[in-house]
Order: C-alpha cells, then structure tokens, then sequence
C-alpha cells in the first residue's frame, strides 16, 4: 500500500506516518531506493491503529515507543499504569477546577479553622556534600506548613548564594495562608527570589553565572500548593503507590516527550544536566504551579538531583513505601546515593501527612 493508500486506511496522516518511522514506531515495509517513496504492508495495519488510539489517550511518543517492544501482556500493564497516572493528574486538576469555580462565583470554599488544623506535617530534612564536590550547594527548609528544597548550579559561580536567597524568599511563607491564595503566594515568593538574584548580580559582576532550581510545597489545611522550576523534584506516595507530580526541566526530558530518546538513554545521554529553566536573574520563566488534596497517609519527597539522579527510581520508591519513620526514610535515602558515587550534592525532605496532635 502507498502511504498515502495506507493513512486514509489507518486514520493517520502522511505527517504522522514520516514521523514514526523517524521514531522507529512504524517502519513502512519497503521503500523505493530511486523516488523514496514509503509503501506499507496491510498487516501493519493493526500497529499503526494502535499507535493513534495510544495518541489519543495522550500517550507520550517515548512511552508508545516502549510499549511497543512489549508482549501484549506487559504492555497491557504498562497502559494500565499510565492511565492511573492519567487519572491521578487528572482528579487533582478537577479538584484544582472545582475550588477555582467556587472562588469565582464568589461561593466561601474556605474550611473552618478546626477543620484547617486537622491535618499536620511530619517531616524529616537530610543533606549531604556528597563524595565529588568541594561545598554543597543544595539549600533546604521544613516547617508545619512549607517544604522546600533549592539547588544551586553546580559548576557555575555562588551556586549556594543563589540557592540560599531562593529558601530566604520562601521562607516567610511558613504561616497561615488562605487555601485561594497558596499558588498566588508561592508564584510571587518566587519572583521575589528572581529580582533579588538580578539585584545581586548587578551590585556584584563576579555572581554572574549563578543560579539555582527551586520545588516548594506549602500547605493550607488539606490544600497544598506547589511551585517547580527546574530538575529539584516531588515525589507523592499515596496507597502504596509512588507518583512523581513534578516534570524535570531539563533537555533530556524535552526530548523524551517528544519521542526522540527512550527511559533507557536518558542516564547516559550526554545532554543530561542540561536546564531549560532556572532561576537566575536574568530570564524570566513562568514557574510550574499546581494544586494538590493532601489526605492523611500521604507521603511527600522532595530532592535535589544528587538523588534521583543517582538512585533508580524503583529504590528510590521501595524506601518511601517501606519505611515508616521520615527521618530513618531520609536517612536511607542518603545512604542510596552515597553508595552510588554520590557526584553531586543530594538533599531530600520526606515529609508525612498525618492527623494534627
């Protein structure tokens, strides 16, 4: 079949078509060596409908790529795990529209005092140099209400100051924020952190170069809002289950959404380290925001790359799943790392969920 025959017949367009045999997903069976033409077998027919129903899940290009070198049995499993991603995502985006509605329509969606103080967080904060570096750049803050962790470039001049400002500027968050104002409060900390590394920078030439990654949660009651910009990132243990409810930004994973690299090659692709975001005093990015329902049981990590970077991310999760304690939890988590090298500064805050008193 040609390819224009085979996309009418497969409900895929040409564009599509070029594009995942670029990615390996659908190789056509022939293709003319004098004109280049693409010519397709109809029993590929099946894999190329399963391709656009995967797409029309949202399924990245990276993830349908996977499945595809799967038995049918396993990636069965492997679609019915990213769907209870999908559906995770999704009812915290629905909880996020629902208190939006409320607010706009002038509705109070606010809880009551005592129904704000039923929830409390438990928390441990561990930090180590690491076994390579010569200082430790990662900057940290826990409190009852904000969770924090910065991570200062390393290689590049007063990682650590930049680091350090990025907590300062969040750390009066610590206190009694209305739910409807969480995202607004972490957005704005954030941009004060900004202009005060462009401060700093223009008072002191030799700062230039500097900056750092910063992932702040802050709680109000059982609403927590989130704030991410770069590859610092949070992990969420909910039933046993290990979600991460940050995106990395980060080269590698620009090109793992976009199909162009596997799970597999991000480890040792050589453009690893590479940020697209951080904050620096001289670009302005629009930091992640995001709304979550804290339920009580509920575990949160948040770590510098020296982590999970280092640790594979089914360790990484046994520990969180498997060990009561926050402190001892963070604890092992260290030790993970420094039993893998530990090439960079690793920092993580685990944080529990649990009822006040």
């Amino acid at each position: 079949m040609s390819s224009g025959e085979f996309a009418r017949v497969s409900g895929l367009s040409r564009k599509a078509l070029r594009l995942y045999d670029e990615l390996g997903l659908l190789t056509p069976a022939r293709v003319d060596p004098q004109s280049g033409y693409r010519f397709y077998a109809p029993a590929q027919l099946e894999q190329a409908r399963l391709v656009a129903w995967l797409r029309r899940l949202g399924m990245p290009l990276a993830a349908i790529r996977s499945m595809s070198t799967l038995s049918p049995t396993l990636a069965a499993r492997a679609l019915a795990d990213y769907w209870d991603q999908v559906e995770a995502e999704n009812a915290a985006r629905r909880e996020l529209a629902s208190f939006l509605i409320g607010y706009l329509s002038g509705k109070d969606t606010a809880m009551s005092h005592a129904a704000e103080e039923e929830l409390t967080i438990r928390y441990a904060v561990r930090s180590d140099i690491g076994l390579v570096r010569a200082d430790n750049e990662d900057a940290a803050y826990a409190g009852s209400r904000l969770l924090a962790i910065a991570d200062g470039l390393g290689g590049h001049a007063a990682g650590e100051v930049a680091s350090a400002a990025v907590i300062e500027a969040l750390r009066p968050l610590d206190t009694q924020v209305p739910s409807g104002e969480l995202l607004n409060a972490l957005a704005h900390a954030v941009q004060r952190a900004e202009g005060t590394l462009r401060e700093m920078v223009a008072a002191d030439p030799s700062l230039s170069g500097m900056g750092t990654t910063v992932t702040a949660l802050l709680r109000s009651g059982s609403r927590i809002g989130l704030v991410h910009v770069g590859d610092t990132r949070v992990y969420l243990v909910r039933d046993g289950e290990v979600f991460q409810i940050t995106r990395d930004h980060t080269v590698v994973q620009s090109l793992l959404d976009e199909g162009k690299i596997t799970e597999g090659e991000v480890s040792s692709h050589p453009q690893r380290f590479l940020l697209l975001q951080a904050l620096d005093g001289q670009h302005d990015y629009e930091p992640d925001l995001q709304f979550h329902d804290a339920r009580s049981g509920d575990r949160y990590l948040l770590s510098s790359d020296g982590l999970h970077a280092t640790v594979a991310a089914d360790a990484i999760a046994r520990v969180l799943v498997e060990v009561a304690d926050p402190d001892q939890a963070a604890a092992d988590l260290i030790k993970l790392a420094m039993d893998g090298g530990a090439p960079d500064n690793v920092t993580c805050i685990v944080a529990d969920i649990v009822p006040a008193g």
